[in-house]
């Protein structure tokens, strides 16, 4: 698996007419304030976001997989990694409300966060679909975001990225249905690089896989999402995914990222490895015990 860096905070394609000038100015509300974010994000601007958040000590946001950013300077060390990485950002928002209550305002968002690494034709698009949530506050006149959450949407089994319809679709699924049988043989690509390899799970998601003498281990499948991480001693690497299946269980499509690589470990989860399509060959005996 390839090594990648990536943030996420909601950001482009919300083409404003903002002047080199404009970025001066204080916004005038909050929506402007969170889309003035999004650009900076894109456009690798460090200093706009940081004007445009709130640097107390004790803010706690939170990034997929649990991940924690206590303060300002966590966040600014992740946010400096990824524009050096990065060759490119671009990140469409799909949905964006906002709402507003005195010098308080929170808002529920949609984006793609879509990054460029490589050079030349070795560059390499890769799209992560999130949900952000979040709080500002105006301080002196400025509205400056205080706290936020994001996590992943449900993968689209139509391809890499759930749509808006989509997802909400997901989540009527009846959270009471029996855990489906993940066990036997399946046959795993990595999307992007094209790799394929060979996965044997017992019927609780669990097993090696051959690349890299690897293993799953999954915490969790709920409403036909699978969640877990992958073990890789082999090149001494390890990380997370997560997949959706399909109704006969058969099929998956979904992400995986780093957590550690050698020595550099609580690489934020985020810092996404690929898209995985999986396919089921066979029923081991493991899955009919």
């Amino acid at each position: 698996m390839r090594q990648q860096a990536s943030f996420v905070l909601g950001s482009l394609v919300f083409l404003l007419s903002v002047t080199t000038n404009s970025w001066a100015a204080e916004p005038s509300d909050p929506e402007t304030a969170i889309r003035l974010m999004i650009r900076a994000n894109a456009e690798k601007d460090l200093p706009a976001l940081s004007r445009l958040m709130a640097h107390d000590a004790d803010i706690v946001s939170y990034t997929v997989g649990g991940r924690k950013y206590v303060g300002w300077p966590d966040f600014e060390r992740e946010m400096r990694e990824e524009f050096v990485n990065a060759q490119k950002i671009e990140i469409p928002i799909t949905e964006l409300k906002v709402w507003t209550k005195g010098d308080l305002a929170w808002f529920a968002m949609e984006v793609d966060y879509i990054r460029y690494v490589g050079e030349g034709t070795a560059v390499k698009r890769t799209v992560l679909p999130l949900r952000e949530t979040g709080v500002l506050e105006r301080r002196a006149g400025r509205w400056q975001l205080l706290s936020w959450h994001e996590s992943f949407r449900s993968a689209q089994l139509g391809g890499p990225l759930a749509s808006p319809a989509a997802a909400a679709g997901s989540q009527k699924l009846v959270s009471t249905a029996p855990m489906p049988d993940v066990g036997g043989e399946w046959d795993i690509l990595e999307v992007e690089d094209e790799k394929r390899y060979k996965a044997t799970l017992d019927k609780s998601g669990n097993g090696p896989y051959t690349q890299q003498q690897g293993r799953f281990v999954t915490t969790k499948i709920e409403n036909r999402l699978w969640q877990g991480t992958w073990h890789q001693p082999g090149n001494d690497r390890e990380g997370g995914f997560e997949v959706l299946l399909s109704e006969d269980g058969k099929e998956a499509k979904g992400i995986w990222w780093y957590t550690r690589v050698d020595t550099r470990k609580n690489i934020p989860p985020k810092e996404h490895g690929g898209t995985y399509h999986w396919k089921k060959v066979s029923p081991s005996p493991a899955s009919n015990q």
